[in-house]
């Protein structure tokens, strides 16, 4: 008797599932290079009118968050889509899902829970990005 054990394959991926992980990501690509560049580029005082906390954080936290945002966005959409090392989509995914639960966080803390259906979204997205492109779905580099 042999110990080896044999693994089966993943089944294929369904076009369905491919059109809806590509979805996920171009909706969060949008959300936040949107988000991104409202935080790094718009006068603190124009986002603490559609927003409270922008006004009551140092504008450079404000700014880096823009940058981060923004680099998320990117970061899941662009390595994929150019097949140039697609794996960093993955970890753009696993840095927005850790950036949504950081930002619930925040935003529960200072009692705005209004601001959280849109993180939830967020995550949701993220984590659904983050299992397709690192599992079920991954890219394949360019050769």
């Amino acid at each position: 008797m042999s110990n080896a054990t044999t693994v089966s394959p993943a089944p294929p991926v369904g076009r369905l599932l491919q059109v809806a992980i590509w979805a996920a990501q171009v909706l969060v690509f949008a959300a936040f290079t949107i988000f991104g560049c409202m935080k790094f580029f718009m006068p603190v005082d124009q986002l603490a009118a559609m927003w409270v906390w922008p006004g009551q954080v140092p504008a450079w936290f404000l700014r880096l968050m823009g940058i981060i945002d923004f680099a998320g966005g990117v970061g899941v959409l662009l390595p994929a889509l150019t097949r140039i090392q697609p794996r960093l989509t993955v970890l753009a995914a696993l840095g927005c899902v850790l950036l949504q639960i950081a930002a619930m966080i925040f935003h529960l803390s200072r009692g705005e829970a209004a601001a959280l259906p849109l993180n939830v979204i967020l995550l949701g997205l993220s984590a659904f990005i983050l299992w397709g492109r690192g599992r079920r779905a991954p890219i394949t580099p360019r050769g």
